[in-house]
């Protein structure tokens, strides 16, 4: 994608197996770097990233990258890429300034280094810029880039990702490290062989999308990998729903974004786990209520549902009878825990009651009870 874009990248090739690796290092001249891809950061610490100087050598180290599980994920193909002649390296990522409401530009001349770690140890090294027109790009560049050349090549690289972040509605355009390498002039350029001069490539890269704006960019859609969500999350998606899973034991059901982070919050505040963020949204069709309870029951860790709604836009009556829809058709082994207020209150309370569920009206009180279900349920 940066290439499409104009910014200079290595040449490579995907490959999946230990003789396409070979047979890739072949055509890129015999020597490359063997990438494992993972959707992580701290592949070359964990051994997923190695240079090669023959295709017997590249065959032999895919078969072992491919092998490899880092952080997690196992290592399912392998970039094959050139090797590049990297003098320096630096860091560009463009991201949201949420204070200045613009695009930030983080630029450091410590290159190749993960940015927390920098900004952690060396925060003088980090340069922050904001991409509105206010501040000179190449004057806040220039302390990095002593050579007109090069100081000309990286403007125009972040004029680049500035144009793919707005175009594809990124939240993210990272390169690093964003290289200096020495490559051959070309013989046509009228230079005789084994001339070299510098150029700032980009070696590596990171770009997070806007998920929320894929649907009118199916050419990034299609790049999506399997193991990015989670069954439930594609399942959710699915219904209309906004969900993400969580290592914990306390299933989340709430109307609202803000009180579903808030009820997560409050969750952990009592000694609790949430077992995920679930948002049914503004929607008072039962039917989402229903799809919201079997996507929560298909985490076997579950020891508890707290269902948490402040009704507005959303009938608290038509929450009642998603609920009452859901025992009836679902097997639900776990407690419910009810907290119900809002818009048509009294009819939704009277529902549930009539139907042997209690419904609280404190949200405290009904985090409580579900926190206290969950330590129960750990101990039987």
């Amino acid at each position: 994608m940066l290439a499409q874009y104009g910014i200079a990248v290595p040449r490579a090739i995907l490959v999946a197996t230990p003789k396409d690796a070979a047979d890739a290092v072949a055509s890129l001249g015999g020597s490359a770097m063997l990438k494992g891809q993972v959707l992580t950061g701290g592949r070359g610490k964990a051994g997923a990233v190695r240079a090669v100087c023959s295709p017997e050598q590249a065959e032999s180290v895919a078969r072992e990258t491919l092998a490899l599980t880092v952080k997690g994920l196992a290592v399912r193909s392998v970039l094959v890429t050139d090797k590049l002649d990297i003098r320096n390296e630096y860091y560009a990522g463009l991201t949201v300034d949420r204070q200045a409401r613009a695009v930030g530009l983080i630029v450091s001349a410590a290159g190749g280094m993960e940015i927390e770690q920098i900004a952690a140890t060396q925060p003088e090294k980090i340069k922050r810029v904001t991409l509105d027109g206010a501040e000179d790009l190449a004057e806040a560049l220039a302390p990095l880039f002593a050579d007109r050349a090069l100081l000309n090549e990286a403007v125009a690289t972040v004029q680049k990702m500035h144009k793919l972040f707005r175009e594809k509605d990124c939240s993210l355009v990272e390169i690093n490290p964003l290289a200096i390498c020495s490559v051959p002039v070309r013989a046509s350029e009228g230079t005789p062989d084994g001339v070299t001069t510098n150029r700032l490539m980009a070696a590596d890269a990171k770009i997070v999308f806007d998920d929320n704006a894929l649907w009118r960019h199916a050419d990034v859609a299609v790049l999506r990998n399997p193991e990015e969500c989670s069954t439930e999350e594609l399942e959710a998606e699915e219904a209309g729903l906004s969900f993400v899973s969580l290592d914990g034991d306390i299933g989340c059901m709430v109307n609202g974004a803000g009180l579903a982070m808030a009820t997560m919050d409050g969750i952990k505040l009592a000694g609790g786990r949430a077992a995920n963020f679930l948002d049914v949204g503004g929607s008072s069709n039962p039917r989402k209520v229903l799809d919201a309870m079997r996507i929560l029951l298909r985490n076997e860790a579950l020891k508890v549902i707290l269902i948490n709604i402040f009704g507005g836009i959303t009938r608290c009556n038509d929450i009642a009878q998603g609920i009452l829809m859901a025992r009836a058709q679902v097997n639900v082994p776990v407690p419910i825990v009810i907290r119900l207020i809002g818009t048509n209150e009294a009819e939704g309370r009277a529902l549930l009651q009539k139907a042997g569920l209690i419904v609280a009206r404190d949200m405290t009180q009904a985090i409580g009870d579900a926190v206290r279900c969950a330590k129960e349920g750990a101990t039987r």
